[in-house]
């Protein structure tokens, strides 16, 4: 068997099999990715789609401030490419040493010097360099608990007219506002009930606080594939917004 295969495999296993243990979120966080952190972009490559849209679509101030909230292994920083030499910092903020080291490894190896993985609780941290002129989430708002709070820390530390990039799973509500679709019976049931192994919850929530703490520049909803599921495709968003340049 080849090393790609025993590195999919591994994935599976931590995916499906593995049980997942700890008394706080960052010991569960920590459980379910220390054993797949190496493996862990190649694999997501598959499942986590839109990333490089969003991450395309987003402004990148010359000056800035950056924090990439639940930004795990620092993938998302290679769809900004030369672009990230433009700001003065950006952080990438997780719970999880496994994949932070990750981060570091291709913080280094990239040289970038303006870069930081900081291990922290997103609903929480503040960084050095205030105010905050980009929030990204990058599948990490189904992953966070108080993902209302995280929400709202993001509001908090831009600067009125910031931009917030967020990219996930979802389902609908069962009456979701005009601007969204509706999802059938079994995508609202079927999803949560799937993701929920893995502590992964897809919400029909996170789209309408989206709009309502907000004002919204782009939303997009979309469907992708899931590795192994051949015909099944699961709903995903993107949303790009700001805080209201009123906002104090």
């Amino acid at each position: 068997m080849g090393l790609a295969w025993r590195s999919e495999l591994k994935i599976l296993y931590h995916m499906l099999l593995s049980p997942i243990r700890g008394h706080s979120h960052a010991e569960r966080l920590e459980s379910f990715y220390q054993g797949q952190a190496t493996g862990y972009d190649a694999f997501r490559s598959r499942l986590l789609h839109g990333r490089q849209d969003l991450w395309g679509a987003l402004p990148v101030p010359e000056g800035g401030i950056w924090l990439d909230m639940g930004g795990g292994t620092g993938w998302n920083l290679t769809y900004l490419g030369a672009a990230i030499d433009r700001l003065a910092h950006l952080y990438v903020v997780d719970l999880s040493p496994s994949l932070l080291a990750m981060a570091q490894q291709r913080i280094e190896h990239a040289g970038w010097r303006n870069v930081t993985p900081v291990e922290a609780d997103v609903t929480q941290f503040t960084p050095e360099h205030m105010p905050v002129d980009v929030v990204t989430f990058s599948y990490s708002l189904t992953m966070i608990p108080d993902w209302f709070a995280a929400i709202d820390q993001a509001w908090k530390l831009l600067r009125p007219g910031g931009t917030v990039g967020v990219v996930d799973f979802y389902v609908s509500r069962k009456y979701p506002a005009t601007y969204a679709k509706r999802h059938r019976w079994l995508t609202r049931t079927f999803w949560p009930v799937w993701f929920n192994n893995d502590n992964v919850f897809p919400s029909p929530d996170h789209v309408p606080y989206l709009h309502d703490r907000f004002e919204a520049d782009m939303f997009s909803e979309r469907a992708g594939t899931m590795p192994y599921m051949p015909g099944v495709s699961v709903p995903y968003y993107l949303y790009i917004g700001h805080k209201p340049l009123e906002a104090t």
